[in-house]
């Protein structure tokens, strides 16, 4: 009988969490129908700009997003697309009358800022407020709020204005001591990204060129800031190289905030602004909300906007990845539809599978004798992400954006020693030829071995040069003067040649629509984005909880070593993450 009654109890319990799951699933449901229908903006509103969650090419939804459930553990994405189209039509909408930016957390690539920031600039000549609040001012979030009206400072908060650093872990000792050896071929002087495992710390040619580009990044972040602060470039050098502002008050003695104070002051003043009674609530909106909001002119001319944002891989695209089965469908699928005049390829990947990355070159060259494909950069597109642009008619680059890293690499392991050393697993084999188990991970290479993976080495990098130079229109000999692996700024691949024209998003779709020789067009955005039901279960989910778990320092170098896996063969990509702070 009580063993009766436990399966009784087992039962109605399981049944709830059942009938408790079921229910939170209708009310993802519901406020998903709910998130589809059209937002009305009130009269006498502020866009809200918040930079805290993770900044991607697009936005993610989650209908679960506020709902505080145990399902949501992903914060959606905010794209950057979306930001920039709200900010762009802002300007104009009479009902919004300025932009409030929240700058905790801000963390994306300078590129994407730019594009962001740009589009704030222009904003600004509608004579339309910007306010920014900040108890924390990192070097990013700076960058974006310089461009305000008012820009406010917690009385205890810092701003961050002592230059930009980029940081490689190296992870070479780790590999001694697990007793694993990598085997290293690459082609080019600053293919850097195998130094990780090779060395540790970077080589004078590596040092060189991240020097190189990380201080024309930083020339644009001073001209940036200059232009709206009005002050000098070498005046701005000087208070960075001398960390100047080091409390609040330093940074109103250097005019690089208007106030200092706490966020209700700042919103006193707007409520002020907007003549918003104490009583009222100040009518914000954010920007997911308000995008849904702008209404599209229809036009039968089609500019298509296909987006390619990750590592590359083959095989099919996900929210972090290139696939390139996904973007060839893709490519063939645009190629034959009518309405689409023209195509921009939008790039922002550090790169990946040589191969992947060539299946697709094919396929973009295929669809330009059809009709104007255009590259437009993002935070980075180098490498294999350069590899897929310089197919393209035209490229279309930020200043600031991460690209070149023409060469390439290939990497095996050796795990032997680990194996026999550290949980004593022996192996012996049989084959039928000499080179039957070339690349085995559990034996040391052969020199002839090391000679064959070499040559297809060197084989690929003569295939990349000489795509390049075919879609550059300079010799090869000149392509590879500025080849070798080495990573240029966006103004520096500009002067170089690997770069038509310096802009963002809407200038690659203003010059697509131009080759296609359309006035009217409305541009459409590719691929089309999975429902967020597809992507419940997926990894996102699991990366995020690590994440959360980790921490961001601590889940930087977690990614690195995860990254080792996906290195088996020839690879055409940057180091593992080139990051800027």
């Amino acid at each position: 009988m009580v063993q009766f009654l436990k399966f009784v109890g087992a039962t109605l319990v399981g049944l709830f969490l059942f009938c408790l799951i079921g229910i939170f699933i209708l009310m993802g449901i519901s406020s998903s129908f709910s998130s589809s229908e059209k937002p009305d903006v009130e009269e006498n509103s502020v866009l809200m700009l918040n930079l805290s969650r993770p900044l991607a090419e697009r936005s993610t939804e989650d209908p679960f997003e506020g709902l505080n459930l145990p399902l949501n553990n992903t914060p959606a994405k905010l794209g950057l697309l979306e930001v920039v189209q709200s900010i762009r039509n802002a300007k104009n909408d009479k009902k919004i009358k300025g932009i409030y930016i929240n700058t905790e957390g801000v963390s994306s690539g300078y590129a994407a800022l730019k594009e962001i920031r740009d589009a704030l600039v222009d904003f600004k000549k509608s004579n339309k407020f910007i306010y920014a609040y900040g108890e924390y001012y990192t070097e990013g979030a700076y960058y974006l709020s310089s461009v305000a009206d008012k820009i406010y400072l917690n009385p205890i908060g810092l701003v961050e204005f002592n230059g930009l650093y980029s940081e490689v872990p190296f992870i070479k000792g780790v590999l001694e001591k697990l007793e694993v050896k990598p085997e290293i071929f690459r082609v080019g002087e600053f293919k850097s990204a195998i130094e990780p495992l090779m060395l540790d710390k970077m080589s004078e040619a590596n040092r060189l060129q991240v020097t190189s580009y990380l201080n024309a990044i930083y020339d644009v972040y001073l001209k940036d800031i200059s232009a709206s602060r009005k002050i000098d470039v070498a005046k701005l050098r000087q208070i960075s190289d001398s960390m100047l502002v080091r409390k609040p008050e330093d940074a109103i003695t250097h005019q690089l905030i208007t106030n200092i104070g706490y966020e209700d002051e700042i919103l006193e003043i707007l409520r002020k602004d907007l003549k918003v009674d104490k009583k009222e609530k100040i009518k914000f909106i954010t920007v997911n909300t308000y995008y849904k909001s702008i209404e599209s002119k229809y036009y039968k001319n089609k500019i298509a906007v296909l987006f390619a944002e990750g590592d590359i891989n083959s095989g099919k695209s996900t929210d972090e990845s290139i696939g390139s089965e996904t973007i060839v469908n893709e490519l063939r699928k645009l190629r034959k539809d009518d309405k689409v005049k023209a195509i921009v390829l939008r790039i922002n990947s550090p790169g990946g599978s040589a191969l992947a990355s060539d299946v697709m070159w094919r396929e973009i060259m295929l669809t330009r004798k059809e009709k104007p494909v255009i590259a437009s950069m993002s935070n980075v597109a180098a490498s294999g992400g350069y590899y897929m642009a310089m197919a393209c008619d035209t490229i279309v680059a930020q200043e600031n954006t991460i690209t070149g890293s023409i060469g390439i690499f290939g990497v095996l392991f050796n795990a032997e020693n680990l194996l026999k050393n550290k949980i004593g697993v022996t192996t012996d084999r049989v084959t039928t030829g000499k080179y039957s188990d070339i690349g085995n991970p559990v034996r040391s290479m052969t020199p002839q071995e090391r000679q064959i993976i070499q040559e297809n080495v060197e084989r690929g990098y003569e295939t990349f040069t000489t795509k390049a130079a075919q879609g550059r229109k300079m010799s090869v000999e000149n392509l590879k003067k500025i080849a070798s692996g080495r990573v240029w700024s966006g103004s520096q691949a500009k002067e170089n040649g690997l770069v038509d024209v310096i802009g963002g998003l809407d200038v690659a779709i203003e010059i697509a629509a131009k080759r296609a020789k359309v006035t009217e067009y409305q541009p459409k955005y590719y691929p089309v984005q999975q429902d967020f039901f597809s992507k419940l279960s997926g990894k996102s989910k699991e990366e995020a909880l690590i994440k959360e778990q980790l921490g961001e320092e601590t889940y930087l170098y977690y990614k690195t070593l995860q990254k080792i896996k996906n290195l088996q063969g020839v690879q055409a990509r940057l180091p593992f993450d080139l990051v800027i702070r």
